[in-house]
Order: structure tokens, then C-alpha cells, then sequence
């Protein structure tokens, strides 16, 4: 302890964070060996850097000659010539296993009024089944249909870390063989005060947060994920959000389009609803690949134009769904200390004086992140970018209730699934609106696609009536309610 204490003591001291040690004479001994746990993780040269640039200065705006709409490969209406060649070049990729899945867990559920890991959240109105659940089954299907199972590589951070391994082994892995799925732990940074100076929560921890979706591209290489898939045969990783209950896992069609452009990252897209609508903007700066976040949105007051139709110029929104190469992000890790950062002015709750928590009225210090969608403007062939539609693809949770939430997740599925239905020749029942009047569930694990389904329902002809589930091999469950 002496020894540890002494050498992360004057580290600390050499840049100025000496203050973090304050309260040190009056911590028990467990207490102490957080704190120096805490400390020993710091990239102390790193934060050095990010105070310097984005805190004791400020940083210049980019100022860009032309911002320019990216073009997107278009999916809904008439059959795109190239999408049946894409869509047999992803299938191929999924049965000959080269294709691994990276999922972007590190959140609670606190904002849905949940206690616990985000993913744990009892998304289905009926079942209450997990969002965990929904992705497992997701690839369960892709089993079915392709004779592999993608490894599943799932990031979460130091508050869920722990619960959401628990909750994974409560629920037997949701049927997949635990060989195939890998927790891996984000890097966390501290938060700074408006002179760079280390927050303090309480006497023994730093005020920390996680470093940023970003940070899934040093966590793949640290935590030995990225050598894994490599043994496995892996070369391309499916990315995704947890909180995105409709997202296609392993889409063949998307997939095909990143390998037959040897593209080395892909994104999906959406069309924005409307010019402040809170997603990022992919668009082309000077023709560097770019997304630009809502909230900086106003620095370029030409991302929110319309045209003489009233449409949307940069309609390109940021649904956090990509297709990453396996060799790609070795090379951004070999390159990460060049990552974009950005920051943050939030309210950081500290200890004061007397060891008693605070909670700032106002914004008091800065929060560091990285983005994944920044490694696009690193890639070396043009991303390949795929309009989607929401419906189907797109449900983020980041509240109950209200826009991009819980009940609108709940009543777009069940729209999406209603749809489903009647196109195997069932009912459903519509309200004055013409959305589907009781709320419907079907699992993943059964079908992955409406032609899936169609196909797999052959001769049965659904009348529904009430809340009703179809479950992994069919089942109908009927629940209570009009």
C-alpha cells in the first residue's frame, strides 16, 4: 500500500491533481484502495491534453467551404437493382460465420424509471420481455437461418458491469452458449472543474463517467475482444444500441452492401422528421464524411435548410447502426490517441469541504467522450450509407414516455407487427387513427422478416381480437384486455 500510494501520489502531483488525495487521512482501508484504483486507471498524459485543448482554451470552430448531402443507398419502395446481389453477399458472410456482433450496453435505465442495466428493461408490454432477450433471440433466428451463431461482444461499463453479467447468467443466456458471448468493460474518464482540476463525488471516488460509444474501439483491442473474432473467423462486427429495440441484428442486406463496396465502416440512416429533430446529420464537409450531432446543429445553420418543397436538404439522421471491418478498428486503435473528444457542460455533483455531497445548481465542470460515428471520417473507401425506414428498424428508448420512448417503441412494433399479420391474409384490429388497436408481441426467434413470417404462418390465417403474443415456435398467447 505504501509504495502504491506514493507512486500514484506523485503522479498525481506532477499534473496538478494532487487535491484528489484531501480526505486521505480519515478513509478506512478499503476505502483508500478504491480511491488508488480509481487514480491508477487515469490516462493522466490523455486528460492533460483534453483540459489544455477544450477547457483552459477554447477551441476554434471548424469552418467548412461546402457541407454537402451524403448520398444513400435507398431501401423502401420499388426493389433496388443491386439489393438482391447485396442481400446474397450478406447471407453468405452469416453462413460461412464471418460476421460478429457488437452491442453498446453501458447505460441504466434510471431515465425509464428502471433500477438496473438498460438492457434488463422488461421492454415487451405482454411477455415483459428484456431488450437483452429481444437481441438474443434476434440472433437466435440468425442460427436458424444461416447454421452459425455470431459471437455477441457486448460493452458495458463499471455501473452495469456487474448486473448485467448477473442478469445474463439468471435468464441462461437467453438460450445462446455463453462461449459465444463476451462482456467487455469501457474506459472511464474523470470529469474537471472549470480550472482542469479532478471532480470528487466523495471522499474516496473520483466523479467518472464512461468514455463514449467511441470508446468500443479501444475496448474491442484491450479486452482481448477483437483478437477472438479474429480466431473466429470474424471480419465484419454489426453495430449496435441497446436501447434500439427494433434494430435488424446481422441485416444480410446491409451487411452485402459494406462488402461488395469493400467499404471499411457503413452506417444506416433515416430521414430526419423534422430540422431539429435530435440526431446526429451525416453529410460530407469539404468532402470528408462527417456526422454532424444535434447539438451543433447551429454552428451550421445550413444543415437545418429546406428546399423549395419544404423538404429536409440534410435529411440523413444518425439511427447508431454501422457495419465495421475487423482490420478497421485495429487500425483507429493503432491511431486512437488522434480520436476525436468532445465535451461537455453538465452539472457534476461533488464533495464539499466537510465530506458532504453537492449538487450543483448549475452547470460546474466538464464530461469527456468519443463518438463511433467519428471513426467515419478515418475510413479510406467511401462509407457506405443505406436509408432505412423507422418503422421496423429504429424504436430508441430514452424515456418512458413522450418522443423516443417506451410507449411510442410499444405502439411502433405493434404497427409493425400488425402489418405482418395482415400481409398473411389475418386481422387486426385498427383504431381511429389506423393503428392497431391491442397490442401485439412476436418473437424474433420465429421470424425475423415480414416475408419470414408470412412464409413460416402459411395456412394460418390470425383474427386478432386481443393483446397477443406469438412466441419462438408460434404459440399464440392471448392476454386480458379489449
Amino acid at each position: 500500500m505504501p509504495n502504491r500510494y506514493e507512486r500514484l501520489l506523485a503522479q498525481a502531483r506532477e499534473f496538478g491533481q494532487e487535491h484528489v488525495f484531501r480526505f486521505w487521512d480519515t478513509l478506512s482501508a478499503a476505502a483508500k484502495e478504491q480511491l488508488l484504483d480509481q487514480i491508477e486507471s487515469i490516462d493522466f498524459p490523455l486528460m492533460q491534453r483534453l483540459v489544455r485543448d477544450w477547457v483552459l482554451s477554447q477551441p476554434a470552430e471548424e469552418h467548412f467551404r461546402a457541407i454537402e448531402p451524403v448520398e444513400m443507398i435507398p431501401r423502401g419502395g420499388a426493389p433496388f437493382p443491386a439489393h438482391a446481389r447485396a442481400r446474397a453477399a450478406g447471407e453468405a458472410a452469416l453462413r460461412e460465420g464471418q460476421v460478429g456482433l457488437f452491442l453498446v450496453a453501458g447505460g441504466q435505465g434510471t431515465r425509464l424509471g428502471f433500477d438496473g442495466p438498460k438492457g434488463a428493461y422488461p421492454i415487451g408490454p405482454l411477455t415483459g420481455k428484456s431488450l437483452f432477450a429481444y437481441h438474443a433471440e434476434k440472433i437466435l433466428d440468425a442460427q436458424r437461418r444461416y447454421g452459425k451463431v455470431p459471437p455477441w461482444y457486448i460493452m458495458v461499463s463499471g455501473a452495469n458491469a456487474e448486473a448485467t453479467q448477473v442478469f445474463f447468467d439468471t435468464h441462461g443466456y437467453f438460450g445462446l452458449d455463453p462461449a459465444g458471448v463476451r462482456f467487455l468493460q469501457q474506459r472511464m474518464v474523470p470529469g474537471v472543474d472549470g480550472q482542469g482540476r479532478f471532480i470528487l463525488e466523495g471522499p474516496a471516488s473520483l466523479a467518472m463517467n464512461p468514455n463514449g460509444h467511441g470508446g468500443c474501439l479501444p475496448a474491442m483491442v484491450e479486452n482481448g475482444a477483437l483478437d477472438d473474432a479474429r480466431r473466429r473467423g470474424v471480419r465484419w462486427l454489426s453495430f449496435f444500441q441497446v436501447d434500439n429495440w427494433a434494430v435488424r441484428v446481422a441485416d444480410p442486406l446491409f451487411l452485402g452492401y459494406h462488402i461488395l463496396r469493400q467499404a471499411e465502416m457503413s452506417s444506416k440512416n433515416h430521414a430526419k422528421d423534422h430540422p431539429r429533430e435530435a440526431v446526429g446529420v451525416h453529410c460530407l464537409c469539404d468532402g470528408e464524411y462527417r456526422v454532424i450531432e444535434y447539438s451543433e446543429l447551429d454552428l451550421y445553420p445550413q444543415l437545418l435548410e429546406t428546399t423549395a418543397t419544404g423538404e429536409l436538404r440534410h435529411k440523413a439522421g444518425n439511427p447508431a447502426i454501422h457495419i465495421l471491418s475487423v482490420d478497421f478498428v485495429q487500425r483507429v486503435y493503432d491511431h486512437f490517441e488522434d480520436f476525436p473528444w468532445h465535451r461537455a457542460h453538465k452539472k457534476i455533483p461533488y464533495v464539499g469541504e466537510a465530506g458532504e455531497l453537492v449538487r450543483p445548481a448549475a452547470p460546474n465542470g466538464y464530461k469527456f467522450e468519443t463518438f463511433i460515428f467519428d471513426a467515419l471520417r478515418l475510413t479510406r473507401h467511401a462509407p457506405c450509407a443505406l436509408e432505412i425506414e423507422r418503422k421496423g428498424e429504429y424504436t430508441p428508448t430514452k424515456q418512458f414516455d413522450g418522443d423516443n420512448s417506451i410507449t411510442a417503441a410499444r405502439r411502433s412494433m405493434t404497427d409493425y407487427w400488425a402489418e405482418w399479420i395482415e400481409a398473411g391474409g389475418g386481422q387486426v384490429p385498427r383504431d381511429e387513427a389506423g393503428h392497431c388497436a391491442v397490442p401485439l408481441e412476436i418473437s424474433p426467434a420465429y421470424a425475423f422478416t415480414q416475408d419470414e413470417f408470412v412464409r413460416r404462418n402459411t395456412g394460418r390465417s390470425l383474427v386478432i381480437t386481443r393483446p397477443t403474443a406469438i412466441d419462438a415456435r408460434g404459440n399464440i398467447q392471448e392476454y386480458p384486455g379489449a
